[in-house]
Parts: structure tokens; sequence; C-alpha cells
């Protein structure tokens, strides 16, 4: 690859391994680890067959320089025949052994901690940093290991029921994240202009008139019997114009305050989701030379289907192959990550370049 800004580089040990033939780099605002798939191909009678890097190595990942991963080599397979031999090299953030590994903290239960206390302690047990983006949680009455759950289940508990997302960042470390926190990309993706291809589902079989969680808590001296086991918030959503109602059972330690934040959340984030559309550019980088990164607020213009306002990439994957470099964006309505969507407020729809505005909130940063 003659251009330096596309150049994937693998570091291992301090030695730097580079020229691939096919490249795979995938980051998601919800994704819990970074992922990538590196491979060369040759035809016999080729380069010596060295095979330096070995599965359960560090390493780091870098484009043109640019750090993007800080990880673990997971395998390293080979394969050939007759006319040629085949590598790859794959492997994952810090954080995906989270994914994989048994939550082990003994005593395994915590009593009146923050959830980024919890989370922290239960990452730590395997060396992965946490950082946080989102203000302080309330004190958790209790959260417990469950037999045999990984680490990152566990951790997706909490997440659930205060409606956070756990991703990565290029260092490895855990992220409790706030949509949108990455800012906003230089260039726009204009259908005519810079989109190679769309995809949109346009699914709303997810989409309900009403939200319901109900759950329980330990009961106390002064709430206990039905004020403790029979813990349930509602939120209604006036957008949609026949009764459909979704029940979520929340476990956990339920509070009336949880459960309401729960149940608009729900309601927030389903629409949006429903609109999410994934979109396929040339290239890597912008005009100004940034990567497309994930968490990162974008202006969509797409006549087509209708769009013509900001969304946020939740997901970016980054691909070389015979076709060369692509960028596949997945995106979506900012309401459809944040943790404390607004209430919908529903408007007649009028004519105008974006087809949802009688849906969705007007343009701004996630609040």
């Amino acid at each position: 690859m003659s251009d330096p800004s596309k150049a994937v580089t693998l570091t291992v040990d301090g030695l730097d391994y580079a020229g691939w033939t096919s490249v795979e780099i995938n980051a998601s605002l919800e994704c819990q680890a970074r992922k990538f798939t590196i491979g060369i191909t040759w035809k016999w009678p080729g380069q010596n067959l060295a095979r330096p890097v070995q599965p359960g190595a560090r390493c780091e990942l870098r484009i043109g320089g640019e750090l993007v991963i800080t990880g673990w080599v997971d395998a390293a397979p080979i394969s050939y025949d007759h006319e040629k031999v085949t590598a790859s090299i794959s492997g994952r953030s810090l954080t995906g052994d989270l994914c994989d590994c048994a939550a082990i903290n003994r005593p395994g239960q915590w009593k009146g901690q923050s959830v980024q206390a919890i989370v922290a302690a239960i990452a730590g047990e395997y060396g992965v940093a946490t950082t946080s983006e989102i203000e302080a949680t309330a004190s958790l009455a209790d959260h417990t290991l469950q037999p045999g759950e990984t680490a990152f289940a566990s951790i997706d508990r909490l997440l659930t029921l205060y409606r956070v997302f756990s991703t990565d960042n290029a260092q490895g470390q855990l992220v409790l994240a706030k949509a949108g926190s990455a800012g906003r990309a230089s260039d726009s993706l204009e259908l005519g202009r810079n989109v190679l291809g769309a995809t949109a589902a346009m699914d709303f079989t997810k989409v309900f008139s009403e939200y319901r969680v109900i759950g329980q808590r330990a009961g106390t001296d002064q709430a206990f019997g039905v004020a403790s086991n029979e813990v349930n918030a509602n939120a209604s959503d006036p957008r949609v114009t026949r009764k459909r109602v979704k029940l979520i059972q929340q476990s956990g330690q339920l509070s009336d305050a949880l459960a309401a934040g729960r149940a608009n959340w729900e309601r927030g984030t389903a629409l949006g989701k429903a609109l999410e559309t994934t979109y396929q550019v040339q290239g890597w980088r912008q005009a100004n030379g940034a990567l497309w990164l994930p968490n990162t607020l974008v202006r969509v213009v797409d006549p087509l289907l209708g769009f013509d306002r900001d969304m946020l990439i939740a997901e970016v994957t980054y691909r070389l192959s015979e076709n060369g470099t692509t960028c596949t964006l997945r995106v979506g309505p900012p309401d459809a990550y944040v943790q404390a969507p607004d209430a919908p407020k529903p408007a007649p729809k009028a004519p105008g370049k974006d087809a949802f505005g009688h849906l969705l909130p007007p343009d701004g940063a996630p609040s």
C-alpha cells in the first residue's frame, strides 16, 4: 500500500509488520471489544514461511501511524494449496477478555456502590482499566455475581439497568460511553457525492405505543410486601397510532426511578434503532485526513431514504480488499443511543428535506 496514511501496521514485541493484502477492522459504540483480521497471500514459490506472530501475543494496530487497537492476537491461521499460501492474523482489544472470561471477584457482591466502581472492580481482575464519560451514578443497593456468568455479562446487567453503553478505546480501556462524545465528523454523508451504497431495513416491528417495565427490589423496614416486589413504570409513545405494548422484565434491584428511566429509554431508542442505516464510502479517511470514527455526529443528506439531519456513527468497519479501501458506517438518530432521551413531541408532518421530522427531534447534540 503506497499511501502511508492507509498503511496498517501490527506491532508485536517492538517489531512492526505490514504489507497486508486484506484488512478488516471493526469498532463499535455498542461492542465491548474492537477486532481486526489482517491477511497476506503469496504464490509458490514465495517468501520464506516465517510466522513470528503467535496467538496470545500482546499487540497494537495502527492505521497510518494512528493507534486504533491495543489488544491480543487471538488466532494466526494458515492455509495453502499447490498455487498459493494464505496466512492471517486476528485479534481483539484488551477488553475482549471480559467477553470470554468468568467474573471471578471474591466476594462477588457489592452494596451501596456506583456502577463505575463495580465495573472497574470486575474489569480490573483481568488488568483492564476503566474510564467513564458519564456522570456518576447513584449507589446501587446490591449487585451480585451470578454463577458461571462472564465478566462482561455481569457488567452488562448493570449497563442495562442504567441504560449505559460500554465500549473500548484505542488504548484497550473499557469506556462507559456517552453518545456523541467523540465529536463531529468534518465530512457529511451525501448521496451523489461520497456514498457508494446504503442499506436501510426501515423495520418498525420493535416500535411500540407503550413500554411497561416490571421488576423487584429487596424489602426494607420502610418498603416491604407489594411496595418492594411490584416495582413498575410505563412510558407511552404518541407517535405510534395503534395499540402495541412491550413488557420488559427487569432483573436486579429495581427502584421506581430506574424503572421509569428504563421505560423512557426503551421508548426513546426503539424508533431511532428502526431508522439505523449502513453507508459505504471510499477510503478510510475524511477530506481533512481524519479517520472515520465511531461515536461521532455526521450530517446525512440522502433524499432517496429521506434523511437530511445529523446522525450518530455507531459503528465503523475499515476494509482493504481487491476493490481497494472502503469504510462501512452504521449510523442512526442520536436519540437512539443517549442515556435519557427526551419525551417524544409529535408534530404534524410538514414538507421538507427530511422525511422524519414528525417522528424525531430536531438536530442537536445528544443530551
